[in-house]
């Protein structure tokens, strides 16, 4: 296992509305739509974010879907690391209508955090390292 590496590829979200939630991503965080077609009998859409990426798939046929309940075990969140003016990006971003479930604030001595609600339920965490 001397030549083997791994990269964090991707964060797969099941939307809904797998359109609509790509464009969110686009329009409010800056993604770029890379990929969008029919996978397994939903659409399934690639959202780049630099390197990584975010995969947005609709319901597959047969699948139940149910909505989240507040605090599951599991994956909780993910995040975006901020670089440059954390606050003037999170005034931008609520001005655009993004609802802040933790404004900004001084997480410890060296991190700056918010957290923002996606669709469908998806809890984002905005981060900056001083």
């Amino acid at each position: 296992m001397d030549n083997t590496n791994i990269v964090f590829d991707h964060v797969h979200i099941i939307s809904e509305d797998p359109e609509s939630t790509a464009t969110w991503y686009v329009d409010k965080l800056g993604g770029k739509i890379i990929n969008s077609q029919e996978v397994r009998g939903a659409p399934q859409i690639v959202v780049a974010f630099g390197d990584t990426t975010i995969i947005v798939r609709g319901r597959r046929p047969g699948e139940e879907v149910v909505t989240k309940q507040g605090l599951e075990w599991g994956t909780d969140h993910f995040g975006f690391r901020v670089e440059g003016d954390f606050d003037g990006y999170c005034d931008n971003l609520k001005e655009t209508g993004i609802t802040f479930s933790l404004d900004p604030v001084d997480f410890t001595p060296n991190i700056r955090i918010a957290f923002i609600d996606a669709p469908d339920g998806v809890s984002i965490e905005l981060l900056q390292r001083k």
